[in-house]
């Protein structure tokens, strides 16, 4: 078996590839929610889009709710601290979140037009609410979360939601959701065709370059800013149990980039994020849907990428107290608990990905107005 430090490695590693997964998948459906009510001009044109997505979106889910149980067992701190922390922003999705299954379902129960706009924009609402929210908390992680831990590691909040919503924050939020809605549009003109599709090539286009104005902005903030990452200077252990407070932190870090520097390799996960946006932009331009959606899914991981390397040792960073900053090192389970999660992992992941290619696959084909207009009880 790997030795404590590999596997803190790689359960970064795995956690990352769970986010990413999330983001792929249930990126594309929260996006194509989001779109819905603007790419779809008639109840027909609507159901196309819900159709798209309706029987793939819980599925989808699966990725978060795997990311979420992998986070309490991997690095149970870090779980502890973001759900008080994030408490109300986690709320917050999660309602929105609530509105989609019974929106699906409940939405072509009745013919009266008043009832499906109103769940029309119901689901528009579950889908950007989380879209903007995600990417909120990942920007309040690069300003740091007001927490400390005390002598006995228990966590102590010291924010609120509206401290959330400072201004980088808010633009992480629209790097977040410029990103799904790109990715949204992408599925939307594989899936679909005539106007609904020209609609989503436009609002591929739209988005993609939004989301190349908010991701460079970004990266011009945190580099131009006065922003500060953080630096372990001393007690640093890789083998090292779970004692957070055992090391010390200093901030030395101009806007995180410090890791781009000392591996240089790095600098191709914010590269590839632009790369991917300019892709689809290009493809879509061109009316090559598969191409644009292989460009919205390469943004998205360098994106991911991007955060995550830029924070690395660093999971969740203070701004109150550096020291009580959760790190790979520090915030994790046992070795030997790390050690039966990863055989799980290997049995389970490569189960789930396989029973999602075959739904994709079985499912898969364009949805058009005349096969709603045909089978107005048998789909959503």
């Amino acid at each position: 078996m790997f030795d404590y430090e590999s596997l803190k490695l790689i359960w970064w590693v795995l956690v990352g590839v769970l986010l990413i997964g999330f983001a792929l998948t249930d990126g594309f459906d929260l996006g194509a929610a989001a779109l819905m009510p603007f790419v779809g001009k008639t109840d027909s044109e609507r159901r196309v889009v819900i159709n798209t997505i309706a029987p793939h979106w819980d599925g989808n889910q699966v990725w978060l709710i795997t990311a979420g149980g992998a986070l309490f067992a991997a690095w149970p701190l870090v779980y502890a601290a973001s759900f008080s922390g994030f408490y109300w922003a986690m709320l917050l999705v999660l309602f929105a979140l609530f509105v989609r299954p019974v929106g699906f379902d409940y939405r072509s129960k009745l013919e009266d037009p008043r009832w499906r706009q109103a769940w029309d924009w119901g689901l528009f609402v579950g889908g950007l609410v989380p879209a903007l929210v995600f990417g909120v908390a990942f920007g309040n992680l690069l300003l740091g979360v007001p927490f400390e831990l005390d002598s006995t590691l228990r966590s102590s909040y010291q924010g609120n939601f509206w401290q959330l919503l400072s201004p980088f924050g808010l633009l992480a939020g629209l790097v977040s959701l410029s990103m799904l809605l790109l990715h949204g549009g992408t599925w939307l003109m594989m899936r679909t065709d005539g106007d609904v599709a020209r609609r989503s090539r436009r609002a591929v286009q739209l988005f993609a370059v939004l989301f190349l104005l908010c991701f460079s902005g970004a990266g011009l903030w945190l580099w131009l800013g006065n922003i500060q990452g953080l630096v372990i200077s001393s007690g640093f252990d890789a083998n090292a149990g779970l004692n957070p407070l055992s090391k010390s932190v200093v901030t030395g870090n101009p806007g995180w980039l410090a890791n781009y520097t000392t591996y240089p390799l790095s600098q191709l996960a914010p590269l590839g994020g632009i790369l991917g946006a300019l892709l689809a932009l290009a493809a879509a331009s061109g009316q090559r849907a598969g191409l644009a959606f292989v460009g919205s899914s390469l943004a998205i991981t360098g994106t991911l990428c991007t955060a995550g390397f830029a924070l690395f040792p660093f999971i969740m960073p203070s701004s109150i107290d550096a020291a009580s900053s959760l790190t790979v090192w520090d915030a994790v389970s046992s070795h030997k608990t790390l050690g039966i999660m990863l055989v799980a992992a290997c049995i389970f992941i490569p189960l789930i990905l396989c029973y999602t290619l075959w739904g994709y696959v079985k499912m898969w084909g364009k949805v058009t107005t005349a096969q709603i207009e045909g089978n107005s009880h048998g789909l959503y």
